[in-house]
């Protein structure tokens, strides 16, 4: 048994790996994680920039997919999907065993869709379709667009990955999209119990601002803070959206918690500890999504314990001394998510450019 385990059966939080790639899955070292307790995998333009730029295992796929006259995107979907059904592949047993509490993969719609909503419907239909697999997730992000194709998307019984959420208007937006979404199901008989969705909340970006901001300002007494509060008064709402009347209606008919994910889990501070965003957010039907190294962390040292619902009114009151000292929070979620929304547009646009520099070197000659 490893801390993956004991987080699970302990504390009911599932841990995923933010990364994907034809090497770890070829290597073993996905096989190893999964028995090591790994419960799923995320996966965003940037993850699949590093992974096809940064190594040969794709080219006899791309020199095939060029031969065959596929143009850039097709390539580009073709090895996506490829990894993205591999992965899940694996993580099928897992699926079955949980009765679908885990086992998913997660793959996004092209972040160029972010600010068109039927554009983002299309697309995560034809990926759900292509790729056939009940664990799959598709990842939409949470902006103004994003929001009501999420909604439609649960209606249609599509998993959803709601990604790029920073502020709490962010999570309330999308656990009601879900809730909408899974009465817009049953009212159309459809049974939510085979839906799942996560709602992925972003926290380090969160410190990396604010704590430059904190700085400047020279208070250090919030610095390193701010991130878990925020996620801490988002898992406090989580558990208000989803009791009451409304949400036992659809229970009592199978349906599943859209649960809080935890992204952007990496310590950016070398002075802050490299388990500082898993040992802080750790509690019940919650996931945490990590990149290797910060997994690597966890199996060594995190400190298995319930964390998420402590310190909540302090939470409260760390969020609420950033407008005393002329912080606007608001505008700090607002940047990120346009920030996030244009980073990942701009790692799709760059890894378009790469597979387009491989596929020139791999055509066959004339």
């Amino acid at each position: 048994m490893t801390r993956l385990h004991d987080l699970y059966t302990e504390q009911k939080q599932s841990i995923w790996l933010d990364f994907i790639g034809r090497d770890i899955i070829d290597d073993g070292t996905m096989s190893r994680l999964i028995e090591q307790g790994l419960r799923g995998v995320t996966s965003n333009p940037t993850i699949f920039d590093k992974a096809i730029s940064g190594s040969a295992l794709y080219d006899d796929t791309i020199a095939e997919l060029v031969a065959a006259g596929a143009d850039t995107f097709g390539i580009y979907d073709a090895v996506s999907q490829s990894d993205v059904a591999a992965a899940a592949d694996m993580l099928r047993g897992l699926y079955d065993a949980s009765d679908g509490g885990d086992g998913y993969v997660s793959i996004e719609v092209s972040p160029q869709l972010a600010y068109d909503t039927e554009a983002t419907l299309a697309e995560a239909r034809r990926i759900w379709a292509s790729l056939a697999r009940p664990n799959i997730m598709i990842k939409v992000p949470a902006t103004a667009e994003g929001i009501p194709a999420i909604r439609q998307l649960i209606g249609d019984g599509i998993n959803v990955n709601a990604t790029l959420m920073f502020s709490l208007q962010d999570y309330d937006n999308v656990a009601f999209a879900y809730v909408d979404g899974l009465e817009d199901l049953v009212a159309q008989d459809g049974d939510p119990a085979h839906v799942a969705s996560v709602a992925s909340f972003f926290v380090s970006r969160i410190d990396g601002v604010v704590d430059g901001k904190l700085n400047d300002l020279g208070n250090t007494e919030l610095q390193g803070k701010i991130a878990i509060a925020n996620a801490k008064l988002a898992y406090a709402r989580f558990e208000e959206v989803f009791s009451g009347p409304r949400w036992q209606a659809l229970a009592a008919k199978g349906a599943r918690y859209q649960r809080p994910l935890w992204a952007s889990t990496s310590t950016k501070n070398p002075d802050y500890l490299d388990v500082l965003y898993v040992d802080n957010l750790i509690g019940p039907h919650t996931v945490n999504t990590l990149p290797q190294n910060t997994l690597e962390a966890t199996l060594d040292h995190t400190v298995v314990a319930c964390t998420i619902d402590q310190g909540v009114a302090d939470a409260r009151a760390q969020i609420g001394a950033l407008a005393a000292l002329g912080i606007d929070f608001n505008q700090v979620t607002s940047d990120l998510q346009s920030a996030g929304v244009k980073s990942f547009a701009d790692s799709f646009r760059s890894l378009l450019d790469t597979i387009a520099q491989r596929a020139a070197t791999l055509q066959p000659s004339s």
